[in-house]
């Protein structure tokens, strides 16, 4: 038993988007992504009130009207939100504190970024190396904007990561596609 309870590993992340069948329709055709299930629909009653703004943190008045889990490959899931707000802001850029991306591991980064693009995103630039410990031999990267705005890098280390002396442990990595 460890000294915070038996932690098992990340289980999904949790994106808002201006349009769930936006974002569903994007990380199906670029990714292929796969819906769980859905959390609320649109013909549900939206999750509002004094109660579930103080549970998640909403600004007083927000709704939560659709919610979504999605899962690409076989890595965590990706909860998708569409929030009805005044208070929304655009989402985060590298620079600016809080999660600004996630990583999407392929095994073919050109195909990848061919379908993200395809799909409507907007790659920042071509395929580059990757930083100092994930810089091993036909290893890639390379950012794309989503068409609501959100960073994703696409990413391929064939070759696994360099690990310094240390290092406490190694980074996960999926292995065999799912679905």
């Amino acid at each position: 038993m460890q000294k915070f309870g038996e932690i098992l590993g990340i289980n999904h992340l949790g994106i808002t988007v201006p349009s769930i069948k936006q974002a569903t329709n994007f990380f199906k055709e670029a990714f292929g992504a796969k819906v769980a299930y859905l959390g609320i629909e649109k013909e549900d009653e939206p999750r509002k009130g004094a109660k579930v703004e103080h549970q998640l943190g909403l600004s007083q008045g927000a709704k939560i009207i659709g919610q979504e889990m999605i899962v690409i490959g076989n890595g965590p899931g990706i909860e998708l939100f569409e929030i009805e707000s005044t208070n929304q802001q655009k989402p985060l850029g590298l620079e600016d504190l809080g999660i600004n991306h996630f990583s999407i591991f392929v095994s073919d980064i050109e195909k990848a970024l061919k379908n993200a693009v395809a799909a409507g995103a907007v790659a920042l630039s071509s395929v580059h190396e990757n930083s100092k410990y994930e810089d091993t031999p036909q290893n890639g990267s390379v950012y794309v904007k989503t068409p609501w705005g959100m960073l994703i890098e696409i990413q391929t280390i064939p070759n696994g990561y360099y690990y310094p002396d240390y290092s406490e442990t190694k980074v996960w990595v999926p292995k065999e596609p799912t679905n």
